[in-house]
C-alpha cells in the first residue's frame, strides 16, 4: 500500500491529527460512496457543491484521511460537529494535488505521450497521430471522444478521464505494450487538473472558438483553460504545435516560449515550421502541398475538408516532434483515414450523391464543415442540425446563421434536447434563419430521411452534430441512434423505391 510520502501528500498542511509521512494509504476515492476502510477521500471543489461535503460520509465508510481545500475542510468540521477526526490534508489546489498522487499510484505509462487540445480536431489529430505510428510499425493507440482506438480497444466515460481512471488507464497501456498514444484534453480536463500528472513529450493545440458556455465564465477563461497545455502542463523541452492559422496562436507561442518549450507552427501562415502552401479539391480527397524544412512536399488525402490537411500536418508535427523521420511520417499521410463520425463518407445513393457525418456541434464547426464540403461538392449542400439541450443556448442562433448562409438547404432537427422542450431549442436556431431554405423535423430519423431525398446526382448532405454517437437524449432517456445507420437506411428505403 503507498504512503503519503509516496503520493506526494507528506508535504500538505495539515488540520487535525498530524499524520506520519509513511502512513499507509489502502487507496484513493473521489466517490464518498465507493470508500473503504483504509482510503483517502479526496474531496474535490465542484460547481456547485464542494466534496469535502461528503468528507463525514466517507469517514462512516472508515477513510483513514481527506483530501480537501481549506474552504472545504472548514465546511466538512462543522458538518462533522466541530473537530477533525482523521487528518485533513490542505492543498490550495486540490485538484492538481490528485492529478499528482494518482500519477504516483499508477506510474505506468506508455513511453511516448502527447496530448491534444482544442475546440474542433482533437479527436482526428488524436487518431492521425495512432495511425502514422501504427504505419511506422509501433504499437499505438489514441483515446478521448471515442474511447480508446487503435492497439487497444476499450469505452470511455468523459472525453479526458478523471485522473484516477487516467492514470490507472495509462499504467494498463503500458502493460499491455502500448508504447505510444495520443490523448484528448478537454477544457473541462485541463481546467480540472486532470491531465497535469501526465509525462508529456509534446502537446497540440488545434483551435479555439466559441463551446463549454455553459461551464466557463466567458470566452477568455475558456481559452484561458485550452492553452493552460502550454502554461503549466507540459514539461520544459516538450513540443508544443500550434494551429498557426488560430487566432490564438501569438498567445500560445508567448508562453511556450515563456517555458521553453520546442515551438512548432502549422498552417498556411507565413513562417509556420510546417506550412501549408496550396491545395486542390477533389470530390473525394485533396492534394496538399507543404513546405517543412525549405523543401515543398506533396501528398494526397483521402479525408473532406480543408481543416482535415490542417489537423493532418498537426498530427504530422507531433509525431515528428516525438522523434519519428519526418519523410516517413509524411509517407505515411496518404494512408489516413477519417475517423468514425468526422466528415465521415457513410453512405451514396444510387444516383452518386454522398451523404457524411460529422461530429460538428459549434457555430465555428459547422460553419467549417459546410465551407469545407463545399469544395468537394459540384452541386448543393443539404445540411440537417441541431443543438443540444441544458448546454450553451447562445449557440443556437449562431449555428442557424451558419446553415442558413452555408448550405443550400437547412434541415433543423432535435440533437439531444435533454431536459428542454425540443421544439424551443428548434425555435431558437430557426429564428436566425430568416431568408434561408428551411425546413423544420423534430423526429431525427425524418430529418434524415427528407435530406436523403433531397439529394441529387451531384449534391451532398452533411447530417451534424452528433457523429459517433449512437443515443438520442430525451429528457431522462438515452435511446438508440445512430446518424450513419440511419442515413444507410434511409438510402436503401428510398434507392429501392427508385428502382426500375
Amino acid at each position: 500500500m503507498p504512503s503519503l510520502r509516496a503520493l506526494g501528500l507528506d508535504g500538505l498542511a495539515v488540520l487535525g491529527p498530524l499524520p506520519a509521512p509513511d502512513l499507509e494509504i489502502g487507496g484513493i476515492v473521489v466517490d464518498s460512496r465507493e470508500t473503504r476502510p483504509g482510503d483517502l477521500f479526496a474531496a474535490m471543489p465542484g460547481a456547485k457543491l464542494d466534496g469535502a461535503e461528503f468528507a463525514p460520509y466517507a469517514l462512516r465508510m472508515g477513510a483513514v484521511a481527506v483530501l480537501a481545500s481549506l474552504d472545504g475542510a472548514l465546511r466538512a468540521r462543522d458538518l462533522l460537529g466541530g473537530g477533525f477526526p482523521v487528518p485533513f490534508l490542505i492543498a490550495g489546489d486540490p485538484r492538481r494535488a490528485l492529478a499528482l498522487a494518482a500519477a504516483r499510484l499508477h506510474p505506468g505509462q506508455p513511453e511516448t505521450l502527447v496530448a491534444v487540445t482544442g475546440t474542433n480536431g482533437k479527436t482526428s489529430v488524436a487518431s492521425f497521430a495512432r495511425q502514422i505510428w501504427t504505419e511506422l510499425g509501433l504499437r499505438a493507440v489514441n483515446f478521448g471522444t471515442t474511447g480508446v482506438e487503435g492497439a487497444v480497444e476499450a469505452p470511455l466515460s468523459h472525453t479526458t478521464p478523471e485522473p484516477l481512471t487516467l492514470h490507472a488507464l495509462l499504467a494498463d497501456l503500458a502493460a499491455k505494450g502500448v508504447s505510444h498514444a495520443a490523448m484528448e484534453a478537454s477544457s473541462h480536463g485541463l481546467a480540472q487538473r486532470r491531465v497535469d500528472g501526465a509525462r508529456l513529450a509534446a502537446g497540440a493545440l488545434t483551435n479555439i472558438s466559441r463551446d463549454h458556455m455553459d461551464y466557463h465564465r466567458d470566452a477568455a477563461d475558456y481559452a484561458a483553460a485550452k492553452l493552460g497545455l502550454f502554461a503549466r502542463v507540459l514539461p520544459e523541452g516538450a513540443a508544443a504545435v500550434v494551429n498557426a492559422d488560430d487566432a490564438n496562436f501569438e498567445a500560445a507561442a508567448h508562453l511556450a516560449r515563456s517555458r521553453r518549450l520546442r515551438l512548432i507552427g502549422v498552417g498556411a501562415a507565413e513562417g509556420a515550421a510546417l506550412r501549408l502552401v496550396g491545395t486542390d479539391f477533389d470530390p473525394d480527397g485533396q492534394t496538399i502541398r507543404f513546405l517543412w524544412e525549405g523543401a515543398e512536399r506533396r501528398s494526397r488525402l483521402r479525408l473532406i475538408g480543408g481543416f482535415q490537411a490542417h489537423n493532418a500536418l498537426i498530427a504530422a508535427a507531433l509525431v515528428i516532434a516525438c522523434g519519428e523521420a519526418p519523410e516517413a511520417v509524411f509517407a505515411a499521410l496518404e494512408g489516413l483515414r477519417a475517423v468514425r463520425g468526422r466528415m465521415e463518407l457513410v453512405a451514396r445513393r444510387a444516383n452518386g450523391a454522398a451523404i457524411y457525418v460529422d461530429y460538428a456541434h459549434t457555430p465555428d464547426a459547422l460553419a467549417a464543415a459546410l465551407a469545407a464540403l463545399r469544395l468537394h461538392a459540384p452541386g448543393r449542400i443539404v445540411v440537417a442540425f441541431g443543438a443540444g439541450g441544458d448546454r450553451d443556448a447562445g449557440k443556437r442562433p449562431l449555428m442557424g446563421a451558419a446553415a442558413a448562409k452555408l448550405a443550400d438547404l437547412a434541415i433543423v432537427t432535435d440533437d439531444n434536447p435533454r431536459s428542454e422542450d425540443p421544439a424551443a431549442i428548434r425555435a431558437q436556431i430557426l429564428a436566425a434563419m430568416a431568408g434561408a431554405d428551411f425546413e423544420e423535423a423534430g423526429d431525427r430519423a425524418e430529418a434524415i430521411l427528407r435530406g436523403v431525398d433531397a439529394l441529387g446526382p451531384r449534391d451532398r448532405l452533411l447530417i451534424a452534430g452528433k457523429g459517433h454517437e449512437t443515443g438520442q437524449t430525451i429528457g431522462a432517456q438515452v435511446i438508440p441512434f445512430d446518424d450513419a445507420e440511419t442515413a444507410r437506411a434511409a438510402v436503401a428505403a428510398l434507392d429501392a423505391e427508385d428502382a426500375p
